[in-house]
């Protein structure tokens, strides 16, 4: 029944403040504050529908989205939003568009890499949406490989100008957002070449397109590269391909804050450190890490709250099961609630983490800058693998309607799914984190100190030495226990990387050949830094009604299906017993029943709005199976009785008058 809350009787199970939750879950009572006044804000216009998305065709989606990111930033204007509730408010209409890449990479990389001169200049225009911009780094022919980008700058000194020239076909940009038919400008990544040598790859910002009548600019090429994964999902945004002919730009549009090209083509570095450009790395990939624990929460409220809605055997007195009591659902389920949770609180460490990386380097200090690379790119790689394969595990927990495009989580896991391979390839990102963890290996013998996350291993001899105290199943509840068995775990797999690196005369061909092993020392590592970040997050002020306890519940639940998701590494590197193993996977069944009561109350901590979730499975009231009936009357196919194609093709065949029939 409309109006009525099936749920109600989960909610009044809970065991802690919810609206406290939501507090700890945005991560302050203003930011909680903002985001849900811009979540209903989105909600209740009917502007920002989006229910009709999957049975548009894709110029109908595509100017559907132009429609509400303009709405949306008239709608910023008219009502005066600071920066903050601008950003709350675009993450809400949910919809993929070329103002994602303007102010999530154009506007950062220009705020970094420009001179103050660059800054007066372009980012007034920029910040009024006077100027569009776009990022184009990726290549046809290259992704990862930043520095084999072909696209070449070569200073002409005759006109005081860069000529950037796409070389092969492999050269032309391939997939930067905006780019395909909106962007005006772009941050175009080429081959800085000035009197005859190659100085590798720098940022240019180039004026792509016309600002009176937006016809690409003579010199370019650009077009839209096509249709992506999925019904509606990333097929909003047009990203775009673009090859350059000898196009000429004035000298002074190469962002010079690192280094520049003088009148007379000389190459000069700058006062400003290269390091710089890693502030603007951890800017972005800790937006990838929160990203990661919003789009997997996402996923989790709309699966746990089905499972609490769906019923199916073990029927009593006529009343079937919930689904979300059977054990297999829950150990499918409640680590992905967990991950979501610890996904969160590792992203707010990443902020601080950004914040202090860019007052070191205002104060010339670079001694963190290795460890904070290694940490931000597995983070990005660990979070956005595990959040794709959660999106889609949530899907199967949903059973068959989970396919359904109203479930929302089609179309959720289209969109979600280029994040392991945009901002970086997930496996090749682990692999740098690799050689940052050999690099510190060596390092010890000289003395150096590792700092920040990578600390644990000036305790090396203690963690190849230790043995874990486990005896009894509530051990595993000791943060201290779990935190020195993951450093454990993680010291022993990288000593023993380094180890058979050496066994190489040729380090490259053994890191080559050891690659696989490495990719997964790095993972460890990463996992270490995100149980660390959450014990550190339950040893600060957390207020509220058994709000503790339930974050300390979760905490164990991600430690322990961690432990239990790669019990070979910890068994092989005998960090644990078999013994230890087995009573750590009798604990995490147990924290299992104490999550149950609280389930719905946990996910409702997330305070999604319908409209958000964008799912009739996941509906706050439960309300499933009249809302599903309903929404399948809203077909096109079933506008008529008896379909298009009836007369030419299906009365043929049944009247056996193939002969007629026109195919």
């Amino acid at each position: 029944m409309e109006g009525v809350d099936h749920l109600a009787h989960e909610r009044n199970r809970a065991q802690f403040d919810v609206d406290e939750m939501k507090i700890v879950w945005a991560g302050s009572r203003h930011a909680y504050e903002v985001s849900d006044r811009m979540s209903r804000l989105v909600a209740n216009d009917p502007a920002f529908r989006k229910d009709n998305r999957a049975q548009l065709t894709r110029k109908e989606l595509f100017k559907n989205t132009l429609r509400k990111a303009t709405y949306a930033w008239k709608r910023i204007l008219e009502l005066k939003l600071s920066e903050e509730e601008a950003g709350r408010l675009r993450f809400f209409v949910d919809e993929p568009a070329f103002t994602d890449l303007h102010w999530g990479m154009f506007v950062p990389f220009l705020k970094g890499q420009g001179t103050e001169e660059q800054l007066q200049k372009w980012l007034p225009l920029a910040n009024r949406l006077q100027i569009i911009g776009c990022y184009a780094q990726t290549e046809l022919g290259h992704g990862s490989n930043v520095q084999g980008l072909e696209t070449t700058a070569t200073f002409d000194p005759k006109t005081d100008e860069f000529v950037i020239h796409s070389p092969t076909l492999t050269s032309s940009k391939w997939w930067p957002g905006g780019l395909g038919k909106v962007s005006t400008h772009a941050i175009v990544f080429s081959r800085l070449i000035t009197d005859g040598q190659d100085y590798g790859v720098h940022g240019f910002l180039v004026q792509i397109r016309s600002l009176n009548d937006h016809s690409v600019l003579p010199g370019i090429t650009i077009g839209d590269i096509g249709m992506k994964f999925g019904n509606g999902a990333y097929n909003t945004m047009d990203n775009g391909v673009m090859h350059f002919d000898h196009f000429r730009i004035p000298r002074d549009q190469l962002l010079t804050r690192i280094s520049q090209v003088t009148r007379e083509g000389k190459y000069v570095q700058s006062d400003a450190p290269r390091q710089l450009v890693y502030g603007t790395m951890v800017f972005v990939r800790k937006a990838i890490v929160i990203d990661a624990s919003s789009a997997l929460s996402r996923a989790v409220c709309i699966a746990t709250r089905y499972s609490a809605v769906r019923r199916q055997f073990g029927s009593q007195d006529g009343v079937e099961t919930q689904v979300i009591n059977y054990k297999t659902q829950q150990s499918r389920l409640f680590p992905l609630l967990a991950s979501a949770y610890a996904f969160r609180f590792v992203g707010e460490w990443l902020q601080w983490l950004y914040t202090d990386v860019t007052q070191r380097l205002a104060a010339s200090d670079f001694s963190t800058l290795p460890e904070a690379h290694a940490c931000t790119a597995g983070l990005k790689s660990i979070t956005t693998a595990a959040t794709a394969d959660g999106i889609e595990e949530c899907r199967k927990l949903c059973g068959g309607h989970g396919y359904l495009c109203s479930s929302g989580l089609p179309e959720l896991f289209a969109v979600y799914v280029p994040a392991c391979t945009y901002e970086g390839d997930n496996v090749v990102l682990l692999l740098q984190v690799a050689r940052f963890l050999v690099k510190t290996m060596s390092q010890l013998a000289s003395g150096k100190k590792p700092v920040g996350t990578a600390a644990y291993m000036g305790r090396l001899q203690h963690l190849m030495e230790s043995s874990c105290k486990v005896q009894k199943a509530e051990d595993w509840l000791n943060p201290s226990v779990v935190l020195e068995v993951f450093e454990a775990r993680s010291a022993r797999m990288s000593v023993e990387c380094a180890k058979r690196l050496g066994e190489f005369t040729n380090q490259e061909e053994g890191f080559q050949e050891l690659s696989p092993s490495l990719v997964e020392a790095a993972a460890a590592y990463c996992q270490l830094i995100i149980v660390s970040k959450y014990i550190e997050k339950l040893q600060g002020d957390i207020p509220g009604k058994g709000i503790k306890e339930q974050l300390q519940i979760l905490c164990s639940i991600y430690a322990l299906y961690t432990l239990h998701k790669h019990k070979g590494d910890f068994l092989s590197t005998s960090t644990i017993t078999p013994k230890q193993a087995s009573l750590a996977d009798d604990q995490l069944r147990s924290l299992y029943s104490q999550v149950r009561p609280n389930a719905i109350a946990l996910v409702d901590a997330f305070n999604y709005t319908d409209h958000y979730l964008g799912s009739i499975l996941g509906r706050y009231d439960g309300n499933v199976y009249p809302n599903l009936y309903d929404e399948a009357w809203k077909d096109p196919l079933n506008d008529s009785a008896i379909p298009d194609g009836y007369h030419e093709y299906i009365k043929p065949l049944l009247k056996q008058q193939l002969r007629n029939a026109r195919l």
